[in-house]
């Protein structure tokens, strides 16, 4: 996963978890489920990089 990525990533997240804090703080249903959708897909994102990553060391491991 490169830098970049994680950082879009980690600010995806944090986006999602201010949207999410507002919504509740103003009863604002909508806001507050935008909010999880957007932490759920930044650490979908994160999750998916993951397993990327892992693979690459296996690779890696193996080509030793």
């Amino acid at each position: 996963m490169g830098l970049g990525d994680k950082f879009k990533n980690k600010a995806q997240e944090a986006s999602g978890k201010v949207k999410e804090t507002v919504g509740d703080a103003t009863n604002n249903e909508s806001l507050q489920a935008e909010g999880v959708k957007d932490q759920a897909a930044a650490k979908a994102k994160q999750a998916g990089e993951a397993v990327k990553d892992a693979a690459k060391d296996v690779r890696d491991d193996l080509n030793k």
